[in-house]
């Protein structure tokens, strides 16, 4: 790390942290939350606005979009940017899905939806060219946010430092407007309260705990509810955003499970957004009308 790097950081995480607790000062209690799915809200000290409910495009590692095809995973973008859906998700180890979401969203105005990007934090890649090869791929001069993705061991904020660092570059350069990271494993959540550097953490939850972190990040049991919960809410205090990812439990939930969650999601948890990933209509219409109950 260049000592230029380190005074941006440094310099990062002071403003940072309280514009965080500016953002906080005036929240409403969880209990106070109402609206719908296709409001807008803050996702913590990111200051970026999203939709609360997102599109997921990671369904299977982005198997499940992909084999929609390019016409008719167009064709579903397009019903849920008309259904008031304005935030779209993916991730560099989805596959095609940078270049598939770029096509179908070519022609609607950018200022008119958000993107949210997941770079791979591997040895040996620049993090500079892989920025500037994702944007390319989806088609856009920025992201709105840009996650570290999957991390999922204790001591992942030291291994990603010059990963943090290239993303803080970026994001002066407005190339990226907000950043965090997506966790997996309580070991890695853990190490997500009172992290400075981070303004959104992406985080498993439902209320059975499929898919949701345990002690192991990739156990095949069920995860513990009331500690993701808890940190969840830690973190929120603390002026982060909150993304609520494997709310479905990984597609295996029924119609009653999946309305569940998400009320499970907004109510216990007091998440501020949630990603699902579709692949017809009908499932996104769902998801806003489950979303919309939650609320009421």
């Amino acid at each position: 790390m260049t000592p230029c790097s380190r005074r941006t950081r440094r310099e990062f995480l002071k403003t940072g942290l309280a514009a965080g607790t500016l953002a906080m000062s005036g929240a409403l209690p969880l209990a106070a939350q109402r609206g719908k799915a296709t409001d807008l809200v803050t996702l913590g000290r990111s200051g970026v606005k999203v939709t609360r409910l997102a599109f997921g495009t990671g369904s299977f590692s982005g198997r499940v979009q992909r084999e929609l095809g390019q016409d008719g995973f167009t064709r579903l973008v397009r019903h849920a940017y008309d259904s008031g859906i304005r935030f779209f998700e993916t991730a560099e180890s989805y596959g095609e899905m940078h270049k598939m979401l770029g096509v179908a969203l070519k022609g609607i105005p950018r200022d008119s939806y958000q993107i949210m990007s997941k770079v791979t934090t591997r040895d040996g890649v620049d993090p500079q060219k892989k920025f500037d090869e994702l944007r390319t791929l989806a088609n856009t001069e920025y992201f709105d946010i840009m996650l570290l993705h999957w991390q999922h061991t204790a001591s992942w904020p030291a291994d990603t430092a010059r990963w943090q660092d290239a993303i803080l570059e970026v994001q002066s350069r407005k190339v990226v407007l907000g950043h965090g990271a997506s966790v997996h494993g309580l070991p890695a959540l853990r190490r997500v309260p009172g992290n400075d550097w981070l303004q959104v953490a992406m985080i498993r939850v439902n209320h059975i705990g499929k898919a949701m972190d345990a002690e192991d990040y990739n156990t095949q049991g069920l995860g513990n509810v009331p500690e993701v919960v808890s940190r969840v809410q830690e973190v929120r205090k603390q002026g982060m955003g909150v993304i609520s990812m494997k709310l479905v439990g990984e597609g295996t939930f029924d119609r009653e499970d999946r309305r569940k969650a998400m009320r499970f999601a907004f109510r216990n948890a007091g998440v501020d957004c949630v990603t699902v990933g579709y692949k017809a209509p009908a499932e996104i219409d769902e998801a806003i009308e489950n979303l919309n109950l939650a609320l009421a």
